[in-house]
């Protein structure tokens, strides 16, 4: 930790947070975090609130060091990041390619089945495919209930569960119209759980028990009081551990750098693994610094540790 504050004290770090995605208010939470720990570390750091124009934002802000806590487009789809590595300027996180398929859930659960890492069956609705033989289609490959996702929004937006046929065209259309392209996945009822990693780290599996919620959306992630945090997850040892074992695989297989947050359901003792989240939150009610804190890694540690894989790249640039 002392290294990482010696070598980063003096740089000019920039917070980058907000954006224009549906997550923006939870990204300005994380950001906000973010910064109030910087500052109370004794760096110089500033807030930088992502606008279409952030190509001219950040040259602005002559920044030296980039803490990214955007969450959704085009923080977390690898344009950011290819924008600082235009500029040369060292950034946390998972880099351009990563980023794009941590973003994109359809290309997360091809690489989940091409490493045998399990995960719900699912198929694939492009923007433009019709949907008239839909319920057959499902009837076919899956059983409802099923879940409507976004192929590349975050925090559960957009999500919808159905429990039959009726009404599926029009929850369809309307996600849709809404967000692009939609799969379909088989919804699996079980408990809901998520796995952070920190470098090659592991950190403990957090069990989350929405109070009011079907499933853990928008509205229990990010309201006070909503969700109850168990952690260790009630699994038996050796599920624990095998789940541990495929997360650390998933981040591995989609090349996640530094930190990432790995979602999963596990019913009857078999997980299923949904998604990878290459920023995830940094709020005071996010999963992340929930898990870390369990171990004993404060805010503040995790920040520095966050901090590091910036560090890393700095160093390569420097040989």
């Amino acid at each position: 930790m002392i290294d990482i504050k010696r070598k980063l004290q003096n740089k000019k770090i920039g917070i980058l947070m907000g954006g224009w995605s549906s997550e923006r208010e939870v990204s300005l939470r994380s950001g906000e975090n973010v910064f109030q720990s910087l500052i109370k570390q004794g760096f110089k750091a500033v807030k930088i609130d992502i606008a279409p124009n952030f190509t001219e934002q950040i040259r602005k802000a002559k920044i030296e060091i980039a803490f990214i806590a955007l969450h959704g487009k085009p923080g977390e789809d690898g344009t950011i990041q290819g924008f600082l590595e235009l500029l040369n300027i060292p950034y946390t996180g998972s880099d351009v390619v990563a980023s794009a398929i941590g973003m994109d859930k359809i290309m997360t659960k091809r690489l989940f089945e091409y490493a045998h890492i399990p995960t719900p069956k699912y198929f694939y609705l492009p923007k433009d495919d019709s949907l008239q033989n839909l319920t057959a289609m499902i009837n076919r490959k899956l059983r409802f209930p099923v879940i409507i996702k976004p192929r590349t929004e975050g925090s559960s937006v957009g999500c919808v569960i159905i429990d039959h046929s009726n009404g599926l065209q029009k929850q369809c259309r309307k996600v849709q119209k809404e967000f692009g392209n939609i799969f379909i996945e088989e919804f699996i009822g079980g408990m809901i759980a998520t796995v952070g990693i920190l470098g090659q780290q592991v950190l403990p599996i957090l069990e989350l028990v929405p109070k009011k919620r079907r499933f853990y959306d928008f509205r229990a992630k990010y309201t006070k009081g909503e969700t109850e945090f168990i952690i260790p997850a009630r699994l038996c040892k050796p599920v624990y551990e095998k789940i541990q074992e495929l997360a650390l695989k998933a981040h591995n297989i989609i090349g996640a750098k530094g930190f990432s947050r790995v979602d999963l359901v596990v019913k009857k003792n078999k997980p299923f693994f949904l998604e990878i989240n290459t920023l995830p939150g940094m709020t005071e009610l996010s999963d992340l610094p929930a898990q870390a804190r369990h171990i004993g890694i404060s805010y503040d540690e995790l920040v520095l540790e966050i901090l590091k894989s910036a560090l890393e790249t700095t160093d390569k640039n420097e040989k």
